[in-house]
């Protein structure tokens, strides 16, 4: 009996999205990688739109001028799904707060986390800090008031609030029922490993 091998995928392995992205963030035009590689423009966003699969000298070349891995361009993303239910307690010094860290532990590029405000819930009397460049809060439900050193921000449902983290400030649950809110910290100021 002979073996069966398996069939290859009829679906190509889409890597141009890679490839512009990879582009693009270097600030590279397709003219000038164009120009590296001595393949024509018309060629190479045919490639970006995965309307036509290069050689392998070809990826070896594209992947060169873009210093970008090989392999990068067939890894598997990462990507996390963490749920409510399995996502860690956290306290980051709130009263009357049950606050959840929503994104993975070990990142470190981003931050979020999902606070359950009781009524009269507050992040202490005292204005803080948190070592991050930029905090965007979220309210989701209820409303809740930031204050700052010299002026107070009050937030209902819908509203987002972007500052600097390192901006002293703290913050208020206002009524009688509550609040939901997504805090957005990057880059990410605790790791969550500890």
């Amino acid at each position: 009996m002979r073996p069966i091998h398996p069939s290859a995928d009829a679906a190509a392995t889409p890597i141009g999205a890679k490839l512009r992205s990879t582009r693009i963030a270097q600030g590279l035009t397709l003219a000038q990688v164009a120009e590296s590689t001595g393949l024509s423009k018309g060629f190479l966003s045919r490639v970006e739109r995965d309307e036509t699969s290069p050689s392998v000298a070809t990826l070896v070349q594209l992947c060169q001028v873009l210093s970008l891995p090989v392999g990068a361009l067939f890894a598997e993303p990462e990507i996390q799904r963490i749920t409510p239910a399995e996502a860690p307690h956290i306290n980051l010094g709130g009263v009357g707060v049950t606050e959840l860290l929503m994104s993975p532990r070990g990142e470190e590029r981003v931050q979020l986390l999902r606070s359950s405000l009781e009524p009269g819930a507050h992040g202490g009397h005292d204005l803080y800090t948190v070592n991050c460049d930029i905090e965007v809060l979220h309210v989701i439900s209820g409303a809740v008031t930031v204050r700052f050193a010299d002026r107070s921000v009050r937030l209902d449902a819908g509203d987002a609030l972007t500052f600097p983290g390192r901006e002293p400030h703290t913050w208020q649950a206002e009524g009688e029922s509550g609040a939901e809110l997504c805090w957005v910290l990057s880059p990410a100021p605790w790791s969550g490993s500890a």
